[in-house]
């Protein structure tokens, strides 16, 4: 009976410890995506139509109709959240004309999956476009254990792709 109850209790509490791992603050991620000069902070209302399609290339329907995103010329940067297992990811994208320059995973906290953190996953999406049907031109591959960080990241690579489509120019 000890066991059973000490079994439930840290099931319950094992969301409590998962560690939060603050990789790289959103402030300076922004600040070194415009080496030092930050444009001015924009937002997307979206639209109906756009959380649909938003709500396509996640899988699920994303929870914020506004997003923040900062831009200057062909370059956009967004940071979003998206859940893991159980805990938001924070992350970072970089996209340069229609394309993603950089991936960073800005603050971490699930227990499992933190490999996506590294550069070695996150370069794989240099370069990735969005295609027509809402899937990128690049394969990520996917990391045993990580499984559901590796959606989420994917996932909202395709999202900060599409921002950068219908972000006002």
């Amino acid at each position: 009976m000890l066991r059973t109850i000490l079994f439930l209790l840290f099931g319950f509490c094992s969301g409590a410890l998962a560690k939060q791992t603050v990789y790289q603050t959103p402030s300076d991620f922004l600040r070194a995506a415009f080496r030092g000069k930050l444009p001015p902070t924009q937002s997307i209302s979206l639209s109906g139509a756009q959380q649909g399609r938003i709500a396509r290339l996640l899988g699920h329907r994303y929870r914020t109709s506004r997003v923040r995103y900062w831009a200057s010329g062909n370059r956009m940067v967004v940071i979003l959240e998206e859940i893991g297992k159980t805990l938001p990811i924070t992350t970072g994208y970089v996209v340069d004309s229609g394309k993603i320059s950089q991936v960073k995973v800005l603050i971490y906290r699930e227990s499992h999956g933190y490999e996506v953190s590294r550069t070695a996953f996150t370069r794989q999406f240099k370069g990735a476009q969005l295609r027509s049907d809402g899937r990128l031109t690049k394969r990520i591959n996917n990391i045993a254990g990580a499984t559901l960080s590796v959606r989420a990241l994917s996932g909202l690579g395709r999202v900060a792709l599409y921002l950068d489509q219908i972000r006002p120019r």
